[in-house]
């Protein structure tokens, strides 16, 4: 049996977004941009998707900007909206951490998390100044699943005249989107991990919220994105997204019992062999120290068919240490023997129990 535990990196394209895609991929292959009727059709798609996904959002379709993916999302953001220095938490996506330190005003300001993996309000409100003009945090560790509470961290930020961004990217699949919208001024969205097409994301920005172009070289989206818009994948990132939302009950149902089932089996099996990363996390997501992990365990769980992560795909050639473990108190070494599995609306009890009997024996061994 080959078992797929890594959705937190990637999920499958739903058949319904790749049905959405497909007209636009075929006959609606124009530009959006191009003013003739092939351009016309494609444009009407685009503009049809952006008002499904504000309508899910709760936010104005002027408010929603394509990108390529939470990545470039981020990096948007975290370079350009808003004025003055950036606070955020040490355990936020590599985009978060890479591109705070390229601020076009201001420099960024890392926050601890705890050992819990959550951050405190009260560590925020110590580092919050005058200077600080925008507060990042996501909504769901994208490693631990720990969920944040991005609720009175918006308000925080909003009582000291900044503003707040969350990355809502491993958020989709269990959160209220159209809750967190209703305080954040920005988020941040990718497709591929919630049965979208891979390369295609958006940026919500709420209007009144100053931000500047990331990339130059075109009018689209507002004069704020230059680029053609890849109208086929906006098209299924909308169907996803829809679908997303409206089976989230269902789908924290139907993750939460397996998760379950599968730390319930390891520990008991295991003992002080495993520990449990993290807590008030999303239900789709597991990660596990192991007393015996790492690297070499991951290649040996993927050769008797189980496929999961050490933490972000984006990271997985690093060989480096969790940077959210190291943040939670961890140290180096342990920091590298973290395993992330994370189950889908496809995941199925068989291959969830398979998955955890094969962690046990090759740990037992």
């Amino acid at each position: 049996m080959n078992v797929y535990l890594d959705y937190a990196a990637t999920a499958p394209l739903r058949g319904e977004a790749l049905g959405a895609m497909l007209p636009l991929l075929k006959e609606n292959f124009g530009n959006s941009d191009s003013l003739h009727a092939f351009g016309r059709n494609a444009a009407h798609a685009v503009t049809d998707a952006r008002d499904r996904i504000a309508a899910v959002l709760g936010v104005k379709p002027n408010e929603v900007y394509f990108t390529s993916g939470g990545t470039e999302a981020d990096n948007w953001a975290m370079r350009r909206l808003g004025r003055g220095d950036a606070l955020y938490s040490s355990a936020e996506h590599a985009a978060v951490l890479s591109s705070a330190a390229l601020r076009d005003e201001g420099k960024g300001i890392p926050c601890p998390i705890h050992q819990d993996g959550i951050v405190r309000i009260e560590d925020f409100g110590h580092t919050m100044s005058a200077n600080v003009g925008l507060v990042s945090v996501m909504a769901v560790n994208n490693e631990t699943g720990c969920i944040q509470p991005v609720r009175e961290l918006a308000a925080l930020a909003h009582a000291h005249g900044a503003f707040f961004f969350t990355d809502c990217v491993q958020a989709a699949s269990s959160l209220n989107l159209m809750e967190i919208l209703r305080y954040a001024d920005a988020a941040a969205l990718s497709a591929h991990k919630i049965g979208g097409p891979k390369g295609v994301g958006a940026l919500i920005v709420k209007k009144g919220v100053p931000i500047k172009p990331l990339i130059a070289g075109g009018e689209q989206e507002r004069g704020l994105r230059g680029g053609t818009l890849n109208a086929a994948g906006i098209v299924g990132f909308a169907a996803a997204l829809e679908l997303a939302q409206a089976e989230r009950e269902k789908f924290c149902a139907h993750t939460g019992r397996l998760r379950a089932m599968f730390e319930e089996k390891i520990l008991s099996a295991l003992g002080d062999g495993a520990k449990i990363d993290g807590e008030n996390r999303a239900p789709n997501i597991s990660h596990i120290t192991f007393a015996r992990g790492g690297e070499a365990f991951l290649n040996l769980l993927d050769l008797n068919g189980v496929a999961c992560s050490g933490g972000a795909a984006c990271s997985a050639h690093a060989g480096l240490p969790s940077h959210v473990l190291l943040a939670m108190g961890r140290s180096a070494e342990e920091a590298k023997r973290g395993v992330r599995f994370s189950f889908g609306a496809e995941t199925t009890e068989e291959e969830t129990l398979f998955a955890a009997e094969t962690v046990i024996r090759l740990l037992s061994r």
